[in-house]
């Protein structure tokens, strides 16, 4: 664990403060759910809590399914982080931060589409030199609470088909419909 050298008070009502500068680094906006957890040692430890994150296992093989047939990479994301990968190293993309432009946009809870070669690129996960033919957010009980992205490949892959979208938007439906459950 990383020492701030922050040290803040219990006010009367059991409440404390997360500095400014933590929620802005580690990406906690106001509403967020945050899980407690204590160790023996007497540590109280706050983690962000990711719906996507509790069924990550169906999000993998969920990802394959979607590559496979959409013939494309496939990324499942929380509101921070890549939690599924099909159609390209897991490795290198798994536990990735989302981009700024990414979080923008499904914080808007609009579905992007990239339909010709003129159309503005969505890069959508940090680090990762792929843009987003498709990407659409995950909405379960008005919640935004990630994505689902088909990534262009390597085989020169420009735009999406009708195709693509309409599984990437089926597949952020599913999604959001399991965590309502």
């Amino acid at each position: 664990m990383k020492a701030t050298g922050i040290v803040r008070r219990i006010d009367d009502l059991g409440r404390v403060v997360i500095p400014k500068e933590i929620r802005r680094t580690m990406r906690i906006r106001e509403g967020d759910p945050l899980e407690i957890y204590t160790s023996p040692d007497g540590e109280v430890i706050f983690k962000k809590y990711s719906p996507v994150g509790e069924i990550s296992s169906t999000a993998s093989q969920y990802a394959d399914v979607l590559s496979k047939v959409g013939g494309c990479p496939a990324v499942i994301c929380d509101r921070d982080h890549v939690i599924a990968v099909s159609g390209m190293s897991k490795k290198e993309i798994i536990e990735r931060r989302v981009s700024g432009s990414l979080e923008d946009l499904i914080e808007q809870r609009k579905t992007y589409v990239l339909k010709n070669d003129s159309d503005k690129k969505l890069n959508p996960i940090e680090g990762v030199d792929r843009y987003a033919l498709v990407c659409s957010p995950i909405l379960s009980s008005g919640d935004v609470n990630g994505a689902v992205i088909m990534l262009s490949s390597d085989n020169n892959t420009n735009t999406a088909t009708a195709e693509q979208s309409a599984l990437v938007q089926a597949a952020a439906m599913y999604f959001g419909k399991q965590m309502e459950e």
